[in-house]
């Protein structure tokens, strides 16, 4: 998006973590003003600082989203320790994806995401009782027209926003980690939502280049996370009961499904693999499917022994101490920039 179709406009990230600072770069990609905001003071500029060298690196490996240059971009980013100044004028308010500070009141550390005139979104940790007090409080700060907007990846909206009195412009978008890398988001509406909610926060996640999928109604765990807790279920279940090893398990994703899956979903994949269609595939292989998935076990406890087993054989491979996870991170956030470039 062009810096003149979205000259005058500004976001507001709340909270300059990764989570934030990776919706910041998203934002400036599109050519936003984006204001970074975060109470401790001084870490808004530090994240900015680390917003400027990652936009440079990006550029050197010709992967920088937008049409902007880094430094383009990077001037259209403030930093700001006092919450009114980093609202002031803004038309889309997002939060990052966890908390460290316990208070839930909007001038906390949260991950908020609050876009006046549009949406407001939020990244808070995890916790129910502090999204909902956050919410309550945001909710007293901006305009009706304002959407409110949660990141939360496991607790339901109609949970989230029990204590907004306005329900009807409430909506979780759901990023994925890393969002620059990773362009997915979840539109999972409340059940009150109205249509042109959603579809505003659909433009405007198309508008920044990430891909918003719309759940029509909410679910326990959404559509990734009830998928990647399938696969992921299963896998330990394969593991635990001496079928196959951690490594080779792994394999069976990055070196099988997951090479069609990065361009192809699996409905598609049934679809193509079958001369007729997906018609013809549920014609010949609906039987065998029925039978395997028949034989699928419980859901895994994921503790006690068997926990311990596949933790030491995963930490065999690489050991959980920060500098080998550091460097597996920095290798997914590299094959994860390259296949971004490949699917362009």
């Amino acid at each position: 998006m062009s810096n003149v179709t979205c000259e005058g406009k500004i976001i507001s990230v709340i909270g300059s973590g990764l989570i934030g600072r990776s919706w910041a770069m998203v934002f400036l990609s599109g050519g936003y003003r984006v204001k970074i905001y975060d109470n401790q003071q001084g870490q808004a500029a530090r994240a900015a600082d680390e917003i400027r060298k990652q936009l440079e690196e990006l550029q050197e490996a010709h992967m920088l989203r937008g049409e902007l240059s880094a430094a383009e971009q990077f001037a259209l980013l403030s930093s700001h320790d006092d919450l009114p100044q980093a609202l002031e004028g803004t038309f889309f308010v997002q939060p990052p994806a966890t908390l460290v500070s316990s208070d839930p009141s909007p001038t906390s550390g949260s991950s908020l995401f609050c876009v006046l005139r549009r949406p407001v979104e939020e990244c808070v940790f995890e916790d129910l009782e502090a999204k909902q007090s956050l919410f309550q409080a945001v909710e007293g700060h901006v305009g009706e027209s304002v959407i409110l907007s949660s990141s939360t990846s496991c607790l339901l909206p109609s949970s989230i926003f029990s204590r907004v009195q306005n329900r009807t412009r409430c909506m979780v978008s759901h990023p994925v980690n890393p969002p620059y890398y990773v362009r997915l988001v979840e539109l999972v509406p409340h059940p009150e939502t109205l249509p042109m909610v959603m579809d505003s926060t659909y433009a405007l996640m198309t508008r920044v280049g990430q891909a918003p999928a719309r759940l029509r109604k909410e679910v326990d765990g959404f559509a990734l996370n009830r998928v990647q807790y399938a696969i992921i279920a299963e896998s330990w279940r394969l593991v635990k009961d001496g079928v196959i090893s951690v490594q080779d398990i792994d394999l069976v994703m990055t070196e099988g499904l997951g090479m069609r899956y990065a361009f192809i979903g699996p409905m598609e994949t049934m679809h193509l693999n079958a001369p007729g269609g997906l018609g013809d595939y549920l014609r010949r292989y609906r039987e065998g499917m029925r039978r395997v998935l028949s034989s699928f076990g419980p859901v895994p406890e994921l503790s006690g022994q068997e926990a311990d087993a596949i933790t030491k054989e995963m930490c065999e491979l690489i050991p959980s101490d920060q500098q080998h996870l550091s460097a597996r991170r920095e290798r997914r956030d590299q094959l994860l920039m390259g296949l971004a470039k490949l699917k362009k």
